[in-house]
This record gives structure tokens, C-alpha cells and sequence, in this order.
């Protein structure tokens, strides 16, 4: 019995890291934070460009072709590759 809950405890943590970025948290409305780029309120961000994504951001902590990858930025919280933020930065390379 201490073992399966040590399992579920061990996992916790795990659980709580992958857990995928509500646009409607804080943070995220904060930065403008959209799960599609092309929802982008270009009034509000005009330095937005068409290209910008979150695959291709400095901060995505995933392949540009993963789904979805955390970010430091909302506490390792997933974000969509295809998402935007004003904290957007070009990846270098």
C-alpha cells in the first residue's frame, strides 16, 4: 500500500508540469496569451507578425514541431506550439 501511494505521490509533480496553459489564467491574459496565433489581437499586440508562434519562440521548451511544450514563463505550464504571448522572442539559430 505505501508503495502504490509513494507511486502517486512520485507522479503528482509530474502531473501538475504537464498540465496545459488556460487562457483565461492570469499570467497568460496578462501576456495575451492565445492557444492560436492567428487569434492575435493585432490592435492591442501590432508588433505581432504572422510568423510568430510559440514553437519558434526563445522560451518553448520543446521541438518547434511539438504540440504543445512547456514555458517558463507560466510556471512550465504546456502551451500550444501553434500559441502566441507578447513575451514572444525569436529562437535563435
Amino acid at each position: 500500500m505505501a508503495v502504490a501511494g509513494s507511486a502517486a505521490v512520485l507522479a503528482a509533480p509530474r502531473a501538475r508540469a504537464q498540465a496545459m496553459l488556460d487562457e483565461k489564467d492570469p499570467q497568460a491574459a496578462a501576456l495575451g496569451y492565445v492557444a492560436d496565433a492567428k487569434r492575435v489581437d493585432t490592435k492591442k499586440y501590432p508588433k505581432f507578425a504572422a510568423e510568430q508562434h510559440c514553437g519558434n519562440c526563445a522560451l518553448y521548451q520543446g521541438k518547434a514541431t511539438d504540440k504543445a511544450a512547456p514555458c517558463p514563463l507560466f510556471g512550465g505550464k504546456q502551451v500550444a506550439g501553434a500559441g502566441w504571448c507578447s513575451a514572444w522572442a525569436k529562437k535563435a539559430g
